[in-house]
């Protein structure tokens, strides 16, 4: 793309500019700032209609009692059991366990502190859901 071409639509950078690499006109690369692309715009968006549906999802699942609110945060945190599991240096199977509410509510205070510290929040605050108390 030639430097004069990178696109200065309004996107999600909301006013902010990021650097775009272009071809100036003696063909060099040459870094131009750029405001964004509607493209980029409207792909956000649907990106995040798909995570809002899928936190819906999930929120009514801790609701129904078919998951832990572990499952809630780590689909506000986009963490599959894996990457948690990393994050918290607990076991992938000892994490898939946790999503289950019973075993979820006789996890010890460490425990807790493991998964609240991986999700930056309190422990009492990993137990519940945003705007639902207890």
């Amino acid at each position: 793309m030639k430097a004069h071409e990178v696109p200065q639509d309004d996107s999600v950078l909301e006013g902010r500019r990021r650097a775009c690499y272009a071809l100036d006109a003696q063909g060099h690369y040459v870094v131009v700032a750029s405001r964004g692309w509607e493209v980029e715009r409207i792909v956000n968006e649907h990106a995040r209609d798909a995570l809002r549906e899928e936190l819906e999802a999930v929120r009514l699942q801790v609701l129904a009692g078919k998951v832990s609110a572990l499952a809630y945060h780590m689909t506000v945190c986009q963490m599959d059991y894996r990457l948690l599991a990393a994050n918290t240096g607990l076991s992938r199977f000892r994490v898939r366990r946790h999503l289950r509410p019973k075993v979820f509510a006789r996890l010890s205070h460490a425990v807790l502190e493991r998964y609240a510290h991986a999700f930056g929040l309190s422990v009492a605050e990993l137990a519940r859901l945003p705007g639902l108390g207890g």
